[in-house]
């Protein structure tokens, strides 16, 4: 599991990891059953605070995404590929709001947005 943690980000640092064991259970880099490094070794690995990796790890059990089993460790739990569907679906959303946004701030039109959009996404599939 890698995390990297950016200090000049607004985000915070929980939050941060978070969202990047989210992408990497999303992504299947993280499959159900992996173990996750114990609170401990991750705080340890971050150089943060025990504290923070633990706020991190209930907010991935309380959202349903690791299974925490006493003595033993936190687990990637078996997904509903519906659910991580929408879930990308909504990160994307965010994106193309906050592209959409700064596109607006530029001047850009929409016909030119869609332009990028459109080489952009042919690029990735190639």
């Amino acid at each position: 599991m890698d995390i990297i943690l950016k200090n000049s980000s607004d985000e915070p640092i929980y939050q941060q990891i978070v969202s990047q064991v989210k992408t990497q259970i999303m992504n299947g880099d993280l499959a159900a059953g992996d173990a996750l490094p114990s609170m401990r070794v991750l705080a340890a690995q971050l150089r943060i605070s025990v504290i923070t990796t633990k706020r991190a790890y209930e907010e991935l059990e309380r959202d349903g995404y690791i299974e925490n089993y006493a003595g033993k460790g936190c687990f990637v739990k078996s997904q509903n590929t519906d659910f991580l569907r929408e879930e990308s679906v909504r990160q994307t959303e965010e994106l193309l709001a906050k592209a959409c946004e700064k596109a607006r701030m530029c001047g850009l039109t929409v016909e030119e947005l869609k332009e990028m959009i459109e080489l952009m996404y042919s690029e990735d599939n190639t």
